[in-house]
């Protein structure tokens, strides 16, 4: 019997994690986001940077659906292959970790209960949730992963930041989320704690998990992310090689002053 061939559209459409085509997003009246075309590949590794207000932020909610663009004709958003999604179960498979999630993290919640509640969906339990043995097991392994199983049982609100960062980044990776996205993970962290979430990203993108990362700490790139998008003023400036992205002209156009790099052993850092 012979093969069937594939259209190309369906070949690079099982290829990539998702694609964005003409989106924009308007608040109180203005647009704070404007994108033509932006896709990523499966298993690729991306880092996003830029200003506050470039619309970084913005730009990966519409990937994890907590943004949604103007209804425009034109505008699709394909992820893992497909343009529609119940939420519940696209947050099973494409998994944020954002500082933004703090405020709705209930105190009553043990890093335990936390990181097991990530394979509902949710922040927590209530009476809709069955919790099995093997969630838990699920969940002491990957708080493990994150050098946080000695204080499974401590209540969310007894944990620095930078801990409760490690429980937020063991929730999203208990699915084995095919996408993770990273907004600003790092936020309010030490040297050392910086260091040891670097590490454990690295970890999940050796695991072929796509990685894209917002962050204002160019150090916090990693050296496997190859690709690097520049942003400014909500559109996408530059999105190519990271020895081209991160170059002090590039970097002191996107950021309006002058910005020295210098780069040691693949990690890189700014200085203005």
């Amino acid at each position: 019997m012979p093969r069937l061939a594939l259209p190309l559209s369906a070949i690079i459409g099982f290829m990539e994690a998702f694609r964005i085509e003409n989106a924009k997003v308007r608040r109180d009246g203005k647009i704070i986001l404007s994108v033509g075309s932006f896709s990523v590949e499966k298993g690729e590794h991306v880092a996003i940077i830029g200003p506050n207000g470039a619309g970084k932020s913005t730009l990966i909610g519409i990937i994890a659906r907590t943004v949604y663009p103007l209804a425009l004709d034109d505008y699709s958003l394909t992820v893992l292959g497909s343009k529609r999604w119940m939420i519940s179960d696209l947050k099973l498979k494409v998994s944020l970790v954002s500082p933004a999630e703090d405020m709705f993290i209930h105190s009553r919640y043990s890093a335990r209960e936390i990181v097991a509640s990530g394979l509902h969906a949710s922040l927590g339990f209530d009476f809709h949730h069955e919790v099995k043995a093997s969630d838990w097991e699920r969940a002491d392994e990957e708080l493990g992963k994150v050098g946080m199983l000695d204080k499974a049982q401590r209540t969310i609100d007894t944990l620095s930041t930078g801990e409760k960062r490690r429980v937020l980044l063991a929730r999203a990776a208990i699915t084995h989320p095919e996408i993770l996205l990273l907004d600003e993970a790092s936020s309010g962290l030490d040297f050392p704690s910086l260091a040891d979430l670097r590490g454990t990203i690295a970890s999940y993108a050796t695991e072929g998990c796509t990685v894209v990362m917002v962050t204002h700490e160019v150090s916090e790139i990693l050296p496997s992310m190859r690709r690097v998008l520049l942003m400014k003023d909500g559109e996408i400036k530059f999105d190519g090689d990271k020895e081209e992205a991160l170059t002090s002209e590039r970097l002191s156009d996107i950021y309006g002053r002058h910005v020295a790099v210098a780069e040691e052993n693949g990690i890189y850092n700014a200085f203005c």
